[in-house]
């Protein structure tokens, strides 16, 4: 049997492009910016990751342009042999001082760090337990560790509390969640799972990667807008939501972030980010700490569309942070709608069986500090116009 045959049978994307109803691989001819340009014309983003709209800051393009010319266009090689650089080193001290952590080490994407880090936490002894709705890259890292996985029931920490007591005493335990899911827009419910980490007797990780520059006082995410950064043992961030560049990196205690650093498959055989991602970073961290304003900003515009959408009669879901999913039934539904909603002018996502339940596709909205009301106005005229004609909202 050939090994292509899967290949040569797969048929659901060219019958979707045949429909007009293929949602994915867009072609974006502008920056991640509130409006971008799609075919030549103009659409409200609300489909984008950059909550800061640090993406095109003057200062952060300049920082990258700079580390380009100085350092040249990439590392030629891995941080563990010749792709350390100078400004690696430093932009970990500086995440390492912002976390409020003993110790940080960066990867090429964030998708590597959960895939390494979670790996190489792993041994036989241990088993990781996962919510229902952690992100891809949690799973990967997971099945790719010794460990045994577990998984629970999403944010339902009793169903969490009946595993842990069943896996026995003689095993490591790790927890590892989403602060924020990506898709649905609610938070992990991290008072009750320092709870059960400490009664248990687990290790906790958290992936930030939606939460770090969004949450807290100071943007240092989920734990610290809990007040938990002392109960949770890791935590992951992304460059590519609110640091406005491409990789990620895991914060926590010295000596565990020393194991992962000498340990990390996706670390050790993959080339570094190159300078001008880490010089974006640098730029957009020291931006994030001297203009929190922008934070406040990205919370009204969020406030204002959750509260928009309700009165128009969208179900929102649970969301608590600037990702507001809109619930609009089967997935053809969502096709349609998010193809019908770019046609109107507003670019945004659609979710999915098997990613959300059968009956519950969504269309996933995201906001930035640079959106203002008249780019939300306009948006939300679509959104009122094309949810009626779908029959989602009345």
């Amino acid at each position: 049997m050939d090994v292509f045959q899967k290949c040569f049978d797969f048929e659901d994307a060219d019958v979707a492009r045949r429909m007009g109803f293929y949602p994915y691989f867009r072609e974006i001819a502008s920056a991640q910016d509130p409006v971008v340009t799609m075919d030549g014309h103009e659409l409200v983003m609300l489909g984008s990751n950059n909550y800061l709209g640090l993406t095109s800051h003057p200062e952060v393009k300049e920082a990258a342009a700079r580390a380009a010319l100085e350092y040249g266009s990439g590392t030629a090689g891995s941080r563990f042999l010749n792709g350390t650089l100078d400004i690696h080193v430093k932009l970990e001290e500086e995440l390492a001082d912002f976390m409020g952590r003993e110790g940080v080490i960066t990867f090429s994407t964030g998708f590597q760090v959960n895939l390494g880090t979670i790996s190489c936490l792993l041994d036989r002894r241990d088993t990781v337990f996962l919510d229902a709705l952690d992100h891809a890259c949690i799973i990967d890292g997971a099945r790719l560790g010794f460990g045994r996985t577990v998984k629970f029931r999403h944010n339902d920490m009793a169903d969490l509390e009946e595993r842990l007591r069943a896996a026995g005493e003689d095993r490591g335990k790790l927890i590892v969640v989403d602060g924020v899911f990506s898709m649905e827009g609610d938070l992990a419910p991290l008072p009750e799972l320092v709870e059960l980490k400490q009664r248990f007797g687990a290790r906790l990780m958290v992936d930030d990667a939606h939460g770090v520059g969004v949450f807290g006082e100071h943007g240092r995410g989920t734990p610290e807008h809990f007040g938990l950064e002392d109960q949770v043992d890791l935590v992951m961030g992304t460059f590519s939501k609110s640091l406005a560049s491409v990789g990620g990196f895991v914060a926590g205690d010295a000596e565990v972030i020393d194991w992962v650093k000498h340990h990390a498959r996706t670390l050790i055989f993959s080339a570094s980010p190159p300078p001008a991602s880490v010089a974006s970073v640098r730029k957009a961290l020291e931006i994030i700490r001297r203009e929190p304003e922008r934070r406040q900003r990205l919370w009204e515009n969020t406030a204002y569309m959750l509260r928009e959408f309700s009165a128009l009669g969208f179900d929102t879901g649970d969301s608590g942070s600037p990702v507001i999913p809109l619930v609009v039934g089967e997935d053809a539904t969502a096709f349609s709608m998010t193809m019908r909603l770019a046609e109107k002018g507003v670019f945004a996502n659609p979710v999915v069986s098997p990613a959300v339940p059968p009956g519950r596709a969504m269309i996933r909205t995201s906001y930035m500090a640079t959106h203002t009301r008249e780019h939300l106005d306009r948006a939300l005229g679509v959104f009122a116009e094309v949810g009626r004609e779908m029959g989602v909202i009345s």
